[in-house]
């Protein structure tokens, strides 16, 4: 089992950055796929971006692609998502997810494990 920890949301002018983090608990993390996704206020849940267990392999939604980058650092168990040239329509709570096992890293539904979210706000 992993639980799942985001950090480093919060408010930001439009333009502007932040860099969430996502801490995962165990001691298998380098064998499970992680996404990052967000679900703004009477919207469902969306994908952003994903990774691959070994970090070269990377994907993400057309609205985020080249302002947005995911990472991960297997040696402290650790997925971040760094997002830049923030707009008020990135303003959503976002979930790091896991699954462990080879799946369509897009879907909500593949995942295994949700963290609780962090709210991010990008002001006009």
């Amino acid at each position: 089992q992993v639980q799942l920890v985001e950090s480093g949301g919060g408010l930001v002018q439009a333009g502007g950055s932040l860099r969430l983090s996502c801490a995962a608990s165990g001691r298998t993390f380098s064998t499970y796929n992680m996404g990052w996704f967000r679900q703004a206020p009477g919207k469902e849940r969306e994908f952003v971006a994903a990774i691959g267990w070994g970090g070269s392999s990377t994907y993400y939604a057309d609205s985020v692609k080249g302002r947005f980058a995911i990472s991960r650092d297997n040696a402290k168990n650790t997925v971040y998502l760094q997002m830049n040239s923030l707009k008020p329509e990135d303003t959503a709570v976002y979930y790091c997810a896991a699954v462990g096992r080879a799946a369509y890293l897009y879907s909500r539904d593949s995942y295994d494990y949700w963290g609780q979210g962090t709210q991010v706000t990008v002001s006009s």
